[in-house]
């Protein structure tokens, strides 16, 4: 019995030395670095410089494998400290799913509003833009949500928004749906030129 007892108490004091993380642990964010690796030493193969895109083509495909290897270590950082198990208030931690269950007219309202709102948005993509309906976009989908207090919907629409044009328009450089009514259209044109002339002073 004493025995037992001087391993149980080794065994744990390798695994609070070792942390709480499994082998699996080990081996997966091992793979996802690896493979990060590898593609990232691929990307000199293609590394050209494109038109429209002032980071090369390899640019985007970087900032990608960057957030995997990112990932990698997040994942293996949050296994060694709280190890596998599932914890309380977690997203995901029951695995017994949970029937869906309708109390009042309101709910089916909003559970319809919320399928029907991205079909609107893409639909007014074409004649309003992105740079104009996205903000609507989102403070409506807040709203769909239950979200009532309007400084709240304000800023997070604004945060959110400035996210969104800062992926696109600097990280990406993508193109984006102008729209092709007014005053819609002018206001992407005129965003348009305030980062037209952003890229020249740098």
């Amino acid at each position: 019995m004493p025995v037992v007892l001087l391993r149980a108490h080794a065994f744990a004091n390798e695994e609070k030395a070792m942390g709480k993380h499994r082998t699996t642990d080990v081996i997966e964010a091992v793979i996802w670095l690896v493979i990060a690796i590898v593609f990232f030493a691929v990307s000199f193969e293609f590394n050209q410089p494109i038109e429209i895109y002032k980071f090369g083509a390899t640019g985007w495909p970087r900032v990608i494998l960057a957030l995997m290897a990112a990932v990698a270590f997040g994942n293996f950082y949050h296994s060694y400290k709280k190890g596998a198990q599932a914890q309380t208030g977690r997203v995901g931690a029951n695995e017994e799913a949970e029937a869906v269950e309708y109390k009042s007219f309101s709910q089916y309202l909003q559970t319809g509003w919320l399928l029907i709102l991205p079909l609107f948005y893409a639909i007014s993509l074409k004649p309003v833009g992105f740079y104009c309906g996205t903000p609507f976009f989102i403070a409506l989908i807040m709203v769909a949500w239950g979200e009532r207090r309007i400084a709240y919907i304000l800023y997070s629409t604004l945060i959110i928004y400035g996210l969104l044009l800062l992926l696109f328009m600097v990280v990406l450089n993508a193109p984006l749906p102008q729209g092709n009514m007014s005053p819609f259209y002018d206001v992407s044109a005129f965003i348009l030129r305030m980062k037209t002339q952003l890229d020249q002073l740098f």
